[in-house]
């Protein structure tokens, strides 16, 4: 396996993945996610990486820039959304070498924090905490039940403690029905 960066070209083979990964119920809303939010510039500078076995692509992952509110110490902050495998790879370390390259190069940019809302069974195992516990509050409300599910990153240390706020996603990510955990 390996993993890039993607390229124009990719898009349709991108979308497919998305599309099996979460299904006809929820794949046709990711791939219009993704879409978008390679085009807003909000979300800028945007990380996009493909996993690839035998030239074909098996999974997607996609950070976006995110900036802290209500603080007035400057610190670069980006979000995971969305990551998708084909079906058939999943469960094989797909997804997890995907986060860790996008951790990697991130971190080697000048990155800060990463924040993602996903499962919390999942992302912890990969260096990910409960955000909101640190004073990061979710761009929009995130279910008390859920809370678990909103979560953080460090990736250059010191910044947890000194840097507390509400996190403001790109103009797309910023839509309530993408913080439904």
């Amino acid at each position: 396996m390996k993993i890039r960066e993607s390229c124009e070209s990719d898009s349709s083979k991108i979308e497919n993945v998305h599309m099996k990964a979460f299904g006809m119920q929820e794949g046709p809303e990711i791939v219009e996610l993704v879409n978008k939010l390679l085009d807003d510039k909000t979300a800028m500078p945007i990380l996009s990486l493909v996993a690839t076995e035998n030239e074909k692509i098996i999974g997607h992952i996609l950070f976006t820039k995110v900036i802290i509110t209500q603080t007035t110490v400057a610190v670069t902050a980006q979000i995971l959304a969305p990551l998708a495998v084909l079906p058939s790879f999943q469960a094989k370390g797909v997804g997890s070498k995907l986060i860790q390259e996008g951790l990697r190069q991130l971190k080697q940019s000048g990155v800060e924090l990463v924040f993602v809302l996903g499962h919390p069974d999942y992302y912890p195992r990969l260096g990910f905490t409960p955000a909101g516990a640190l004073g990061y509050e979710a761009s929009h409300h995130v279910l008390e039940k859920n809370s678990g599910a909103w979560m953080v990153q460090e990736l250059r240390t010191g910044v947890i403690g000194r840097v507390k706020g509400k996190v403001q996603c790109s103009e797309v990510l910023n839509q309530p029905k993408y913080w439904l955990e």
